[in-house]
């Protein structure tokens, strides 16, 4: 069986292999996304695949909808020529339950694939199109935080946003500027309303979205480059609106577990690609079962009916408080104290993580002692229930290929608020001192250790990639493995930096203590593991 669009005309195959297909006409489906585009998405990859293109399927499959959603892609053109085109843009979704079941499903909802780059014409001329259609409602996000930084660690704009300020929306290259160009498109076309809504896993995503591009706007307002009604048409809610999510759900790297079964199941060329940008993703994406999606609703075109495939359609408050109640207290923070610690240790999974006693204390103690204090409850989604959830089930499944490896990818964009929220609001709440932490500290001096790129047996270990991992590491310079005398205080400009941790460590009151245990963890081969035990009684 082949995962294209022949193939799946094979439906009697696909079905005695438990594998569920598209319960709607694909071929009008994209027929009238053509004719009347509704949703484009940037960032091609497995949340979108996993998740969000299956929330649009359902709609498709209950005639809630009648177009589907077009992915394009900012980050890797390879994607797209190896995993949308060859597969005619169908996907294989296989959700990964507890107790060892795999829900498998083709999911056809995405009507084409396109590369967001000037450099692939053909393409960025039907993006531009797209934009210019009166009925596009919604273009959504999921590039990963970095995807919305113009600057580094220092606050210096990145090069390739300073030639994209510089040349103006007619060749862009970063995705905030590539945004811009294309609203501009939009705003040419006759000042036509839309939404933007960044659907990543990041604290006030639709702020950082809307940020970075009116920053770009602005300077090239500022420079003759646009006019001085494109910024004002950017910044006017009843025309371009800016919704806050909060979106949750694992979709891990490919597992060969998977493919294996697929493959047994007759399923043909399910092998994953690693593109030369080192993405690995396959023709199927593996998830866990449970989802959630929040979402401000502020849609001056109007929207999908999203809401009649689960997603919550509120207000921007709740969703604040939804995604505080994820982001830093419930799932993120306990993700990167595994991620940091588990590579230390030597673990290659999550779930295995969990079954270590010091470190499922670790992430109890940060998440139930130290979060839940300052958690509010969203009122939509009960905080205790959601934690308990991710202790008890989520974190544990041992059949969710999940790496601490993947996760430490780019703990610099996410320390601030996944722990630094929580200090803060230490600080402002009366009755809390955040000096009294004991567990977040010890996962931001674990993460320090893991720079060091030493593993807890004093053996080389990769270190994930970030966009701070040379800046940072440069501070570490001198420290050695087994000579806690090496240390002097080098970290002090990292720990009082605001843009890395959210707040000020030292002024917090936490600066101090961070570099104790650092100190503690850095004493010798065996370090990682015995500061755990001292903590973790």
């Amino acid at each position: 069986m082949k995962l294209n669009k022949e193939g799946i005309r094979q439906q009697e195959q696909w079905e005695q292999a438990g594998i569920r297909l598209p319960r709607f006409d694909i071929d009008a489906m994209r027929a009238q996304t053509e004719a009347s585009p509704q949703w484009v998405h940037f960032g091609a990859g497995n949340i979108f695949r996993g998740f969000i293109a299956e929330l649009q399927q359902r709609l498709l499959e209950n005639g809630s909808a009648g177009t589907g959603i077009i992915a394009a892609e900012t980050f890797d053109d390879e994607i797209i020529e190896k995993i949308y085109q060859p597969y005619d843009n169908l996907a294989l979704l296989v959700l990964m339950n507890p107790d060892g079941r795999l829900d498998k499903t083709v999911v056809g909802s995405i009507a084409c694939g396109l590369s967001a780059a000037p450099h692939k014409e053909q393409d960025w001329n039907e993006l531009k199109r797209l934009f210019r259609s009166p009925s596009l409602q919604m273009v959504s996000f999921t590039i990963t935080e970095k995807g919305y930084s113009l600057r580094d660690m220092k606050g210096e704009l990145l090069p390739i946003v300073r030639e994209d300020l510089q040349a103006g929306p007619k060749a862009p290259h970063h995705a905030m500027a590539i945004v811009a160009a294309l609203a501009y498109e939009r705003y040419q076309a006759g000042e036509l309303p839309v939404a933007f809504v960044s659907m990543d896993n990041c604290s006030h995503n639709g702020e950082k979205l809307s940020s970075s591009v009116l920053e770009i706007v602005r300077f090239w307002q500022q420079n003759g480059l646009v006019p001085a009604e494109f910024a004002a048409y950017m910044k006017n809610p009843e025309k371009v609106g800016f919704p806050w999510s909060m979106i949750d759900k694992i979709t891990p790297r490919p597992s060969p577990v998977v493919q294996q079964a697929l493959e047994q199941d007759g399923v043909e060329a399910m092998a994953p690609v690693i593109t030369e940008k080192k993405t690995f993703i396959a023709p199927f994406v593996n998830a866990e079962v449970p989802q959630y999606l929040v979402v401000e609703d502020q849609f001056p075109n109007g929207r999908p009916a999203l809401e009649k495939a689960g997603v919550y359609f509120t207000d921007r408050t709740t969703v604040e408080n939804t995604e505080h109640m994820k982001v830093t207290t419930c799932l993120n923070p306990l993700h990167t104290a595994l991620a940091v610690y588990g590579c230390l240790l030597g673990y290659d999974s999550i779930a295995a993580e969990m079954a270590d006693p010091q470190l499922k204390k670790l992430v109890e103690r940060i998440g139930y002692d130290e979060g839940m204090p300052v958690v509010v409850d969203p009122g939509i989604i009960h905080p205790m229930d959601f934690i308990h959830e991710v202790i008890d089930q989520r974190l544990p499944n041992r059949f969710i290929p999940d790496m601490p490896q993947r996760i430490a990818t780019d703990t610099s964009q996410k320390v601030a608020i996944r722990f630094g929220e929580t200090i803060r609001a230490y600080q402002s709440r009366e009755g809390l001192n955040p000096g009294d932490l004991v567990y977040i500290p010890l996962a931001l001096a674990g993460w320090l250790r893991y720079l060091l790129a030493l593993d807890d047996n004093g053996q080389p270990m990769e270190v994930s990639a970030d966009p701070m991992r040379e800046q940072l590491q440069q501070y570490l310079h001198g420290i050695e493995l087994g000579n806690p005398a090496s240390y002097h205080g080098q970290l002090r400009p990292v720990l009082e930096n605001e843009a890395v941790f959210g707040v000020n460590l030292y002024q917090a009151g936490l600066g101090e203590k961070v570099e104790g245990m650092f100190q503690e963890l850095v004493a010798g081969p065996h370090a990682v593991r015995e500061t755990l035990k001292r903590y973790i009684l």
